[in-house]
């Protein structure tokens, strides 16, 4: 069978995170990605780490199976070269600093202009419109515009996401568009334009805290570990000395729960905790009576009692539990590519797909494949 999205063609003048994350999702499965860079060192987050022996961790995440095109796009001879490859493209993606496309006329709207058949994407911090329009825009601090660090953390004191949970979420919004595009380009043989912004893409994510918040009169509250508005839903020590997870979501498992987990059948109606609401207004009282019960079992008793039960359980892993975790290697879930530092370790695409390997190349070197992809396109 062949990739999914073999014969495809994406430019991409892209850096940081978002972006390129979207363009190697194309790159994954058969699409050939085009990474325009700047001559003077590329994109920069190629110096945000040295960690995989001098590669940027993120930048490995995030480039695997592209190739690097150097170009000075302040000079005609860069542009006309731009031009040329993007006469062989399908999708344009940009996520410049925001008025820097639109000035050299590369954002989506002027290059579907010169291009009729193009899908063009443009990826901002908050969009071409509104106030903040102009404002550059970086993940955590995103995260603090869009009121997700106002509900992440301790009751004591809120946190950021240890993840590039914007940079995430603005990728995956600039691929939903970029497949609806190439979609409608396959029905009519049209091109389109579309924008998305980091801004936007966590306000989506945003949606149920922001809709609690206006039908209760009040934003979920912090809750460390603990989930904000389902209870129990969180950690729980055990008779060794360890903390194990596990939630209830519904009334079947609550009494599920409180007879094969607590060995109390009368628990699952008492007043305190007989409906969800109920249990999260007296949480504390329901984590002393059920680590009360937990002290007299150890962590695995416990999950191998919860799996018994169908009640959804977890163990706390750290980053290290999670590189060796038996799902993982076990599935053969890692893989290898190249790079210029050498042999790098990576994860698989998240989707799996019946008789397609996915496109696992190396991670390109600054303008490495400048000269190969100009000779491809000469005028």
């Amino acid at each position: 069978m062949s990739l999914p999205l073999s014969g495809i063609t994406v430019v991409s003048l892209e850096q940081a995170i978002a972006a390129p994350l979207a363009s190697r999702h194309l790159a994954d499965w058969g699409a050939r990605v085009i990474k325009v860079e700047r001559p003077d060192g590329g994109d920069f987050a190629r110096a945000y780490d040295k960690a995989n022996n001098g590669l940027s961790s993120q930048f490995l995440w995030a480039n695997r199976s592209k190739e690097s095109v150097a170009l000075d796009l302040k000079t005609s001879e860069g542009r006309d070269s731009l031009e040329r490859i993007l006469s062989t493209a399908d999708v344009w993606v940009q996520n410049l600093a925001p008025g820097a496309a639109a000035r050299m006329e590369l954002d989506g709207a002027a290059v579907l202009s010169r291009h009729p058949g193009i899908v063009a994407a443009d990826l901002s911090g908050y969009g071409s419109t509104g106030p903040y329009r102009d404002k550059k825009a970086y993940d955590l601090l995103v995260q603090c515009e869009a009121g997700f660090v106002s509900i992440n953390g301790s009751a004591e004191q809120a946190a950021k996401c240890g993840l590039s949970i914007v940079d995430i979420a603005g990728g995956m919004a600039l691929l939903q568009g970029i497949l609806m595009g190439l979609l409608r380009k396959a029905r009519t043989g049209a091109g389109l334009h579309f924008e998305t912004s980091l801004f936007d893409a966590i306000a989506e994510w945003m949606s149920y805290p922001a809709y609690y918040a206006m039908g209760s009169g009040a934003a979920p509250e912090r809750s460390g570990l603990r989930h904000a508005t389902i209870a129990p839903y969180g950690p729980f020590r055990t008779g060794d000395d360890k903390t194990i997870f596990f939630g209830i979501q519904n009334q079947r498992e609550w009494r599920a729960f409180c007879s094969r987990i607590m060995q109390d059948d009368s628990l699952a109606d008492m007043a305190l905790f007989k409906d969800n609401p109920a249990r999260l207004h007296n949480h504390e009282a329901l984590r002393l009576l059920i680590e009360k019960r937990l002290a007299a079992v150890t962590a695995d008793e416990a999950l191998a009692l919860l799996d018994e039960a169908s009640i959804a359980n977890a163990q706390l892993n750290d980053v290290e539990g999670f590189i060796g975790h038996p799902q993982l290697v076990q599935r053969g879930r890692f893989a290898e590519v190249d790079s210029a530092f050498g042999p790098q370790r990576v994860l698989l695409p998240s989707l799996t797909i019946s008789g397609v390997s996915p496109v696992m190349k190396a991670v390109p070197a600054p303008g490495q494949h400048t000269a190969a992809v100009l000779a491809g396109v000469a005028a």
